[in-house]
This record gives structure tokens, sequence and C-alpha cells, in this order.
């Protein structure tokens, strides 16, 4: 059974719970195994939040890592739906939770086969995962343990249907725009993009039952009719594991990230590392498969 960690912003926005939400439905399945999930993004609530959503989704063996420091990020911060979830675990706090490199070191210590990740959010604590030393979890750097146990990185970042655009997940502040940078040029194993460009108009979420834990998200943020799907397209693509079963092409080459401006270029090749996937259907179609995930 394929292996994931999942690496998620869990901040204001409602399109990472759709992506765990789908995460959860094939773990559950026995499709997948969810092996942990790392927050890029802090805010207050963060991890008891997520912890209580994962554990209503029934995986509440699944465990939680935090970049404690990653508070400086740009974007609305009153997440209700996250003070609301944290009313589980009242006892609990950010904290409370071991550091996210750690905790995918761990991971990948203790993984027999490759695994993959799937990145939602920001790239600091890949980056910082790849930069990590040798110690008492393992002997291996993080280049060397990502080099042994990951087979592909699937990120959703980058707008890949022009150069030069500068998207939320690589651009949002100084910390996010590095991160990108350094881990195109850090990353040894392939990277799969699902751009800004490709989820926009495919609205999902909409179908939610309103007793479901998941639907008070989508209310909290105010997309009770649905959201922008970037996460969740991204999650279904890495758990199908082959773009054109997922309804997509690939475009291969080389992604490079500017540090100062966090502007995303492609360079074409097909012997590249790197790919991002183009729809091959209308919107409908994703919205479909997703919303019967949900």
């Amino acid at each position: 059974m394929r292996g994931f960690i999942l690496g998620t912003d869990w901040w204001s926005d409602c399109d990472d719970a759709l992506a765990v939400r789908v995460l959860t439905r094939y773990a559950k399945e026995n499709k997948i195994n969810l092996l942990g999930v790392g927050i890029n993004a802090a805010m207050e609530y963060s991890a008891p939040s997520l912890r209580a959503f994962l554990d209503l989704d029934g995986m509440a063996d699944v465990p939680i890592g935090i970049d404690h420091g990653a508070t400086d990020f740009i974007g609305l911060k009153n997440a209700k739906y996250q003070k609301r979830l944290s009313e589980h675990y009242p006892d609990l706090i950010n904290e409370s939770f071991p550091d996210a490199v750690k905790l995918y070191r761990k991971i990948l210590a203790e993984a027999d086969e490759r695994i993959e990740i799937i990145e939602i959010g920001f790239l600091q604590v890949i980056r910082d995962l790849l930069n990590s030393e040798p110690d008492g979890i393992s002997d291996m750097s993080g280049t060397e343990l990502v080099s042994n146990k990951v087979s592909r990185i699937w990120s959703m970042g980058g707008r890949w249907d022009m150069d030069g655009e500068c998207e939320h997940n690589f651009s949002n502040n100084g910390r996010a725009r590095l991160a990108a940078h350094e881990f195109l040029k850090l990353c040894p194993v392939p990277v799969t993009f699902l751009g800004f460009e490709v989820g926009l108009n495919v609205i999902t979420g909409g179908r939610v039952d309103k007793n479901d834990h998941l639907f008070r998200v989508l209310e909290d943020y105010g997309a009770e009719d649905g959201r922008h799907s970037w996460d969740p397209m991204l999650a279904l693509l890495a758990v199908t594991g082959d773009s054109a079963e997922a309804g997509y092409d690939e475009v291969r080459g080389y992604a490079t990230v500017s540090a100062e401006t966090g502007a995303n270029y492609f360079s074409k090749d097909e012997e590249g590392p790197h790919s991002y996937v183009v729809k091959r259907h209308e919107s409908s179609y994703y919205e479909d498969m997703i919303n019967k995930i949900l």
C-alpha cells in the first residue's frame, strides 16, 4: 500500500480541509496509508484543530507535526473553524505537537518502502528536511533520507500556464519565496506540480452534508456552496498516482523559482525531474470526481 505524508498550510482557507477529506477517505478504504501530517503555517489553533478534524474523520492514529515558527504568513487570520474544532481538545496547544521536520525524519527513517509527500502549502518544512543533519532519529542527512525513502513529491504551487507569475504558495512572504527557490535546487526526487490555473475554476464542497464537520469548516469560511479546488485536486492526483488516469496531461522539464519575487519559470525537457499538469477535461469532470469522494 502506498504511503503518504501530507504538508498543509492549515491556515484560514478551507480547501486544505477538502484535501484532508480526500486523503482520509482513501485511507479508511485501505487504498493508501496516511503516515503523518505537517503544518507549515501556524495560527493559534492550527494543530489542535487539525487533530480534531482528523479524529472526527476517523484518523486518530495519524501523527501531526508543526513548524512552530511559521507565524508570519500574509492573509486572513480569523479562521473561525479552527477555534471551533479546537474546542474538542481544550488542553491541546500548538506546542503540544512535535516539530514537523523531526516528524518527517522519523516517518522516513522507519519506512520500509519508498513513500510520497503531498504538499498543499508552503515548502519550508520540506526544504528544512532536506537541509537537516544526521541525528538520533537517523544517521542519514535529510537529503539522503529523501533520496532513499521518497519516490515523488506532489506540490500545489506555482502558475505554469505562463512564466514569471507569482503564485501564493511560492510568493506569500520572504520565507515562502526562499523556501520554494531552495527546495527546487535541493530536491533529489521527481516533483509534480498542480498550479493555480488548474484549480481556479473547479468548485467543490458544495454538496457536503450540513451535519458534517467539513460543512462547518466551509460555512465558517463563507464557502457553503464550495471552494476553488487547488488542494483537493492535488490530493486526488497524488493518490491516483498517474496524471493521465487522473485526467491530466503532464509537461516535463526544469522548474525554478526566484528567491526575490517567488515568480516561477519552466524550461521544457522530456528528461527533466519536474513536471506540471494540464487539465484534459472541463471543470465539471473534476468537480464530480471530488464531490463524490467528499
